[in-house]
């Protein structure tokens, strides 16, 4: 299974971004997606989470209003739409895969990882 991330970039405060995750490999229905972020000196930090079918959903108290996470199965990719970015937002983004999981939101129980996309959100 291969994950690769795009989408990041440079924003202002206030801005919007939408990051992409296109999955190959094994049948993507079979996969919870997560997104996650991370700064350097940091641990990885979970950010939202969609369900294989897509029906259920989980934020992080942060993203809640401003990140909307969704996955198009035909299309095998997982998106996350970051709207109203602070500059505190400013990290790689990682989005990773849990084979048949339970909508974790720790990084350890994600299976396969893509190599991450930089947002950086100025102030």
């Amino acid at each position: 299974v291969q994950l690769q991330a795009f989408g990041g970039g440079l924003v202002q405060a206030g801005g919007s971004l939408r990051l992409s995750c296109v999955v190959s490999g094994r049948a993507f229905t079979s996969y919870d997606m997560g997104w996650f972020r991370q700064v350097p000196g940091k641990e990885r930090e979970f950010v939202a989470a969609i369900s294989r079918s897509g029906g259920s959903t989980t934020y992080v108290e942060s993203a809640k209003g401003r990140f909307t996470v969704s996955r198009d199965n035909a299309e095998n990719t997982v998106y996350l739409q970051m709207n109203s970015l602070r500059p505190e937002d400013s990290a790689v983004y990682y989005c990773a895969a849990d084979y048949f999981g339970s909508l974790w939101t720790v990084a350890s129980k994600y299976d396969y990882w893509g190599q991450g996309t930089q947002v950086t959100v100025s102030s």
